[in-house]
Order: structure tokens, then C-alpha cells, then sequence
């Protein structure tokens, strides 16, 4: 008996080692080197910085459009059809089909080879993304429009021409779409890339749970933290993003803010061909219950 006893001892003391170095190796290495997703983590919060970038290149100089958050690209689209000036209803419709053509693109990569690991999958998807936000840039920059050299304070609604804003807002808009179904094949809690409504919702309860497990700290307590910390960072990384975007738009281009998206995408492609050379448990996707 006390045998058995010293060996729970000892492996619940050796337990709660491996947690205290996984803990003091810091915020850093868990978002490139999580046991159990990788580089996932540091990789989708960069893809979460481009939504910010690309939402602010969309509704800054595209005409009032989302290309990445489709609740509210939907309510712009019904402004606009009932006259609100300053949003255009074409380049919300074209936005709209381009993020399902990017959503069924996205699905079609998930049912491929690529679809069953996830190194693989988020290289493939990322590398899509590249590839159109580097049209989108190439098109901007041949339009001579105002938008290719200018900031677009003082622009007006002359920022680009009506075909350039729609062809780019719909490619943007393929472009989010494939991002939202390759993360939401990924499944790494809290970071959906695109949208933010749920996360924001769970951080009420995660902000209670962490103060009441101040008073009674336990694995519980560990868990609401973990939680709270990938909520923060999503909210974070696309605030970031948008404030980068805006800058970027309204002050020298909104051309510089697609060469931004382009070398952001461009760290993301290469971080997933980089993590698809080495095999690792954590590329494997979860067996499904049942």
C-alpha cells in the first residue's frame, strides 16, 4: 500500500512538473510549438490580422464593404438597397458571392488529400489566399486609379473605379472565404480568424470563472485562464490588424494595405510548408466521437 502510494506521489509530483515547465516556457513557444496544434495558434493569429487589414482596405476604399464578416456585409447590402449614401450594393453582392465561391473553394481543399492533415491543409489554403490577394494587388496597381498612390483622406468616393472596387472586393471576399473554412476545419478553440461574436460572448464567463479561481485555484482555474488568454489574443490580433489597415489606407494607400495582407499571407504560406516537412502528432486531425 504504500508502495502504490509513493507511486502516485511521485507521478502526481511529476505531473505537475511537466505543468510548471510547459507553463515557464512561455506565451512565445506555445504559439509555435503546442503539443497538441503546433504553430496552429501563432499561424491563425496572423491569419486574424489580416481580417483586420483586409476589412479596413474593404470598408475604407472599396465603398462600405466587408469582405470577411458577412453579418455585417449582408446589413451594408441593405442599406445600400434602400439608398444610405456612401454604400455600394454591388461591391456587397459581389462580396457576398465571392465569400461563397471562397467557402466552397475551402470545402473542396477539406475533401482533398490535403483535408486530412493539418499542415497540409492550412498550406494549401494559405497559399490560395496568396495567390489571390496577390491578383488583387497586381489589379490595383495597373487601375491608376487614385487608391494606387494616394491615401484615401480626401478621396472622397473616388478611390478606385467601380470595376476595380468590385473585382477586388469580390476576390478579397473569395479569399476570407477559403480562410473561414480551412480555420473551421482546424478547429483550434477561440480562433475562427474571421469573426469575433462568440468569442466575445465566452469572455464574460471566462473573466468570472478566472476571478472566482483566484480564491480557489485549480485545473479548472488553469483552463479559464487558457481560455481567456486565446480569446484576448483573437480580439487583439484583429483589432490590430484593422488599426495597421486604417493607417495604412487612409494615410499613404490602400494599396499599401493589400501589399501588407500579401506579405502577411506570404509568413503564413511559409510557416505551413515549413511545419509540413516534419511529421508531428499534432497534424493529425481528432477522431471523431461515436
Amino acid at each position: 500500500m504504500n508502495v502504490v502510494d509513493a507511486r502516485d506521489t511521485r507521478e502526481t509530483g511529476d505531473t505537475r512538473d511537466a505543468r510548471d515547465t510547459t507553463a515557464g516556457a512561455g506565451f512565445a513557444r506555445s504559439l509555435v510549438a503546442d503539443p497538441t496544434y503546433g504553430p496552429l495558434f501563432g499561424l491563425l493569429l496572423v491569419l486574424s490580422v489580416v481580417t483586420g487589414v483586409v476589412d479596413a482596405v474593404s470598408i475604407l476604399s472599396l465603398g462600405r464593404v466587408f469582405v470577411a464578416n458577412m453579418t455585417g456585409n449582408v446589413v451594408f447590402a441593405a442599406f445600400a438597397l434602400v439608398g444610405a449614401p456612401g454604400f455600394s450594393l454591388s461591391a456587397s453582392l459581389f462580396a457576398l458571392a465571392g465569400f461563397l465561391i471562397g467557402a466552397y473553394v475551402g470545402g473542396t481543399l477539406i475533401t482533398t488529400r490535403a483535408g486530412t492533415d493539418r499542415a497540409t491543409l492550412l498550406r494549401a489554403g494559405a497559399a490560395a489566399e496568396l495567390l489571390l490577394a496577390a491578383v488583387c494587388l497586381v489589379i490595383a496597381a495597373l487601375s491608376g486609379d487614385p487608391g494606387a498612390s494616394h491615401g484615401a483622406l480626401g478621396l472622397g468616393d473616388d478611390i478606385f473605379g467601380p470595376a476595380v472596387t468590385d473585382v477586388v472586393a469580390a476576390l478579397l471576399a473569395v479569399t476570407l472565404g477559403i480562410q473561414s473554412a480551412v480555420a473551421r476545419k482546424l478547429a483550434v478553440p477561440d480562433l475562427t480568424t474571421t469573426v469575433l461574436t462568440m468569442t466575445l460572448t465566452g469572455l464574460g464567463a471566462e473573466i468570472r470563472a478566472v476571478i472566482r479561481g483566484i480564491e480557489a485555484p485549480g485545473p479548472a482555474h488553469h483552463v479559464a485562464r487558457a481560455a481567456l488568454g486565446r480569446r484576448l489574443m483573437a480580439v487583439a490580433t484583429i483589432a490590430a490588424g484593422g488599426a495597421a489597415g486604417a493607417v495604412l489606407v487612409l494615410h499613404v494607400s490602400p494599396l499599401s494595405g493589400l501589399c501588407l495582407v500579401t506579405a502577411l499571407l506570404a509568413v503564413v504560406a511559409a510557416g505551413a510548408v515549413l511545419a509540413a516537412r516534419h511529421p508531428a502528432p499534432w497534424r493529425a486531425f481528432p477522431a471523431k466521437k461515436g
